[in-house]
C-alpha cells in the first residue's frame, strides 16, 4: 500500500518527538487534532491522532498517551454544545474517551472523522478502495477523490463557507439600482459614442493629407494652403469636439455611478438592519463592513471609470475594424489576425481571476475582523498586556493576505505582457503586409499611414479591453459578496396580514414554546401566562434557557414550535418594529452609541424634548452625576460609552427604557456587573421602572428577585418550578439548592472580606 501518511513537518511543531517516540515501525500519521481544552474545560493543548493502525490520543500536555486499535463496533462521534465541541470515541459497551474544543476546531474534528471512518472501514472489511488510489488535499489533509488541478492549492472543504465562483454575470444584477438613472446613462452612452467617433477622425484625414498635400510636394508640386488649412482645422476640430464630448461623458456617468454606489450602500445597510439576530450571530463584524464598505467602492470605481473605458474600447474596436475593412479589406483582415488569440487568452485567464479575487476578497475581510476585534476592545489587550500577540496575529492575517494577492498577481503579470506582445507582432505584421502592398502599388502610401494611425488605436484599445478583465473580476466577486447579504431572508419575517393593536395591557402568553439552535434543542414545551403588571423571574443555571426564552419574546428569534401571544394575540402577526415599541430592554452590558448623553437617552425616542430626557434621567437615578459631567447632558458619551463607569452607563440604558414608556419590560441580570452600591442605585431607578409594567427579570444575585410575584425555574431548557421565593424554598427543590448555594458563596465572601479588613486593622494600615 503506497503511503499517504503526514510528515513531521505537518504536525504542531510542539508535538513533533512525542508522537515520533509513540509510533511504531513503519505506522503511518494520517490525520490528527490538536484539541484546546481538558475535561474541567480549561485551556489545556491536547492530540488526537488517527494512524494506519489505530488512533492514538494525548489529552493534555500532562496526562499519558492512550491508543486504542480498529475494532468492529468502535465508533468516533462530534457533538457541539453552547460553544463547545467534543469528540467521544465510543464502543457497544460504553464511552471509552472524550476531548473536549473550541468551535474553532470543529472542521478539523470533521475531516478527523472522515478520516477515521474510512481507515476503520478499510482495515476491517478492505472492501474500500486502497490508500494509494486516494489523494489527501495538501491543506487540510482531508481525502479527495483525485489531485487538485495545477494551480489549485485547495479542495472544496478548505473553505468553512459554501462558495459557488462569482460570473460576470453577476454584474447585470446591478441594473436593479441603475435602472432609476437609465436615461442619464443612455445620454452618457451616447456621449460616449460622440466622443469615440470624434477621435477616428484624425487618422481618417491624415490619409488625404499625405496623398493629396504631402506626397504632391515631395514630387514637386506647390502645396495648396486651402487644403492644408481645410485639414487642420478638421483635425483641429475633431480633437476639441473629442475632449469636450469625453468630458461631458465622463462626468454624466460619475455621476450615475456615485449615486448607484450610495444606493447600492444603503440598501444593503437596511437590509442588514432587517436580517434577524441569528444572522449576525453567523458573521463577523470586520466582513460585513468590508462587503458595504470596500466593496461597493469598488463597483462603484468599476461603474465610473472601467465600465466606461470598457465601452469606449468596444465602440473604438468595431468602429475601427469597420473603417480599416472599408478601407482595404485584406489588410483589415491581416490586422485582425491576433484577436482570437486574445480573446482565448481572455477566456482562460478570467475563471482563474474570478475565483483569485473573490479569495482575495474573503482574506481581506479576515484582516479586517482583526481590526474590528482589537480596536474596540484595546482596554482589553492593554490590561492582559497582548499587544505582541495581536501584532502577530495581525502579522499572519496581513501575510496570508499578501501570499493570496501574489498567486492572483503570477496569473495577471504573465497575462497582460503576453497580450502587448502579441498586439505589437500583430502591428509588425500589419508593417510587412502594407509596405508590400504599397510596393505592388495595391494600397498608396497615405492608406498604409492611415491604418497604422488606426491599428495603433486598435491594438491599445484591445490591450486596454485585456487590462478590463482584472477590475470586471473584481467587480464580479464584490457584486456576489453584496447580493449574498441582498438575498439573505430574515429568520424572523413581517406578517403578510399584519395585526394592529391600538393599545397593550402587556399579558404575555407562552404555548408550548420550544426553540432550537439549528438541530440542537434549546428550550421545549415551555407554557405560562404572565398577567399584565405582574413581576416575573426567571431562574436558573447558566444554558438552562433563561436568555433565549427572553429572545423570543422579544422576537429576536422566532419560536420553532408553540406560540407567543401578547394580549391574545400571536406575536408574528404583530409588525415587528410596531411590536418592539411596547418593549423595553435592559441588559447586563448596555450599550451606548457615539454621541451626546442626551441623545443616547432619547434613542429609542429621537423627537423627546429636553424636559422628557431629563425626567428620564431623573427617575433613573441618573441625573445627579450626569449634572458633574463636563458638558451635562451634551457630554460626549465616548465610543460604547467607555467614558462611563458601569453603573453610570447602566442607568443611561434604564433611562433609554423609561423614556419609551414599554408596556413589557425586560431585564436581563441589570445588576450583575456593579458593585453593591451601586447595584442599590440602579435598584432605586429599576422600582421606577418596573412599576406599572409587565416585568420579566433575569439576575444574578436571586435575593433582588425576593419581591418577584412569581419565579420561574428553568433546567435543561424547561419550567420545573414555578412560585414565589417562599413557596419554592419550602419546596426545597431546584430553586431551594441554587439559593443555598449562591448563599454559601455570599457568606464566604463576607467571612474573607471580614478577615481581609481584621487583618489590616491588626498591622495598622486601615
Amino acid at each position: 500500500m503506497q503511503s499517504t501518511s503526514l510528515s513531521s513537518s505537518d504536525l504542531p511543531p510542539s508535538w513533533v518527538d512525542q508522537v515520533k517516540s509513540q509510533l511504531t515501525d513503519g505506522e503511518e500519521v494520517l490525520s490528527w487534532l490538536e484539541t484546546d481544552l481538558d475535561a474541567r474545560l480549561h485551556f489545556s493543548s491536547g492530540l488526537v491522532i488517527i494512524t494506519d493502525r489505530r488512533l492514538l490520543s494525548k489529552p493534555s500536555i500532562d496526562a499519558s498517551w492512550q491508543d486504542w486499535s480498529y475494532r468492529q463496533g468502535l465508533i468516533l462521534t462530534r457533538r457541539d454544545h453552547a460553544g463547545i465541541g467534543s469528540l467521544e470515541l465510543s464502543d457497544a459497551n460504553s464511552l471509552l474517551a472524550r476531548w473536549r474544543y473550541t468551535l474553532i476546531n470543529d472542521i478539523s474534528a470533521s475531516r478527523l472523522i472522515e478520516r477515521f471512518m474510512y481507515q476503520l472501514g478499510y482495515q476491517l472489511t478492505g472492501e474500500l478502495p486502497p490508500l494509494s488510489n486516494q489523494v489527501l488535499c495538501p491543506k487540510c489533509h482531508s481525502v479527495i477523490d483525485s489531485p487538485l488541478p495545477p494551480g489549485q492549492e485547495e479542495c472544496s472543504l478548505c473553505n468553512r463557507e459554501i462558495n459557488t465562483p462569482p460570473s460576470t454575470w453577476t454584474l447585470f444584477r446591478l441594473w436593479r439600482f441603475a435602472r432609476p438613472y437609465r436615461w442619464r446613462l443612455l445620454g452618457g452612452f451616447l456621449l460616449t459614442l460622440g466622443s469615440t467617433a470624434a477621435t477616428l477622425v484624425p487618422p481618417y484625414m491624415t490619409m488625404p493629407l499625405m496623398d493629396n498635400v504631402l506626397i504632391p510636394y515631395q514630387n514637386g508640386k506647390p502645396i495648396d494652403n486651402d487644403l492644408v488649412t481645410f485639414y487642420l482645422s478638421g483635425l483641429f476640430g475633431a480633437a476639441i469636439l473629442a475632449w469636450a464630448l469625453g468630458w461631458a461623458r465622463t462626468y454624466v456617468l460619475a455621476l450615475v455611478s456615485e449615486r448607484i454606489g450610495a444606493d447600492l450602500r444603503t440598501a444593503t445597510y437596511e437590509h442588514l438592519l432587517k436580517l434577524s439576530q441569528e444572522y449576525f450571530g453567523g458573521k463577523r463584524t470586520g466582513d460585513l463592513m468590508a462587503r458595504i464598505g470596500s466593496e461597493t467602492d469598488r463597483i462603484n470605481i468599476f461603474i465610473s471609470l472601467h465600465l466606461l473605458d470598457f465601452a469606449t474600447d468596444m465602440l473604438m474596436i468595431i468602429m475601427t475594424a469597420a473603417i480599416l475593412v472599408s478601407i482595404n479589406p485584406w489588410l483589415a483582415l491581416v490586422t485582425l489576425l491576433p484577436l482570437p488569440i486574445i480573446a482565448w487568452l481572455i477566456h482562460v485567464v478570467r475563471d482563474r481571476l474570478r475565483t483569485g479575487f473573490e479569495k482575495v476578497d474573503r482574506i481581506w475581510a479576515e484582516v479586517t475582523n482583526v481590526l474590528a476585534d482589537t480596536i474596540p476592545g484595546m482596554r482589553v489587550v492593554k490590561a492582559f498586556a497582548q499587544e505582541k500577540r495581536e501584532a502577530s496575529r495581525f502579522r499572519a492575517t496581513n501575510q496570508h493576505n499578501l501570499e493570496v494577492n501574489d498567486r492572483v498577481n503570477r496569473i495577471w503579470s504573465l497575462f497582460t505582457p503576453t497580450v502587448t506582445l502579441l498586439t505589437e507582432i500583430g502591428l509588425l505584421v500589419v508593417w510587412i503586409f502594407g509596405i508590400w502592398q504599397v510596393s505592388e502599388d495595391a494600397i498608396s502610401v497615405g492608406v498604409l499611414t492611415a491604418f497604422l494611425a488606426y491599428i495603433s488605436r486598435f491594438y491599445l484599445r484591445l490591450d486596454s479591453m485585456s487590462r478590463i478583465v482584472s477590475f470586471t473580476q473584481k467587480a464580479a466577486a464584490g457584486t456576489k459578496r453584496i447580493f449574498e447579504i441582498l438575498d439573505q431572508t430574515s429568520s424572523v419575517p413581517e406578517p403578510a396580514n399584519p395585526v394592529h393593536l391600538p393599545t397593550v395591557t402587556g399579558r404575555i402568553e407562552l404555548r408550548g414554546v420550544g426553540f432550537r439552535y439549528g438541530t440542537r434543542s434549546v428550550t421545549r414545551g415551555i407554557s405560562v401566562t404572565i398577567e399584565p403588571g405582574e413581576m416575573v423571574g426567571l431562574v436558573g443555571h447558566s444554558g438552562s434557557g433563561k436568555s433565549t426564552l427572553v429572545n423570543l419574546i422579544c422576537r429576536f428569534y422566532d419560536v420553532t414550535e408553540g406560540a407567543i401571544l401578547i394580549d391574545g394575540v400571536d406575536i408574528r402577526s404583530l409588525p415587528v418594529a410596531e411590536y418592539r415599541k411596547h418593549v423595553g430592554l435592559v441588559l447586563q452590558e448596555p450599550f451606548l452609541f457615539f454621541g451626546t448623553i442626551a441623545e443616547n437617552i432619547a434613542y429609542g425616542k429621537p423627537d423627546a424634548t429636553r424636559g422628557e430626557i431629563v425626567a428620564a434621567a431623573r427617575a433613573a437615578h441618573a441625573h445627579e452625576f450626569i449634572l458633574r459631567l463636563p458638558h451635562g447632558y451634551d457630554s460626549l458619551a465616548g465610543e460604547r460609552g467607555q467614558s462611563l463607569s458601569g453603573g453610570e452607563r447602566q442607568r443611561i440604558s434604564i433611562a433609554r427604557a423609561l423614556l419609551i414608556d414599554p408596556r413589557i419590560l425586560i431585564l436581563d441580570e441589570a445588576t450583575s456587573s456593579v458593585d453593591t452600591t451601586t447595584e442599590k442605585e440602579i435598584q432605586k431607578a429599576l422600582d421606577n421602572l418596573v412599576r406599572g409594567r409587565t416585568t420579566i427579570a433575569i439576575a444574578h444575585r436571586l435575593s433582588t428577585l425576593r419581591d418577584a410575584n412569581r419565579l420561574i425555574v428553568l433546567d435543561r431548557g424547561s419550567i420545573v418550578e414555578v412560585g414565589n421565593h417562599d413557596e419554592l424554598m419550602a419546596q426545597a427543590g431546584h430553586y431551594f439548592n441554587l439559593y443555598q448555594a449562591q448563599a454559601r458563596n455570599v457568606d464566604t465572601e463576607d467571612d474573607l472580606h471580614r478577615q481581609d479588613i481584621t487583618l489590616k486593622m491588626a498591622e495598622g494600615r486601615i
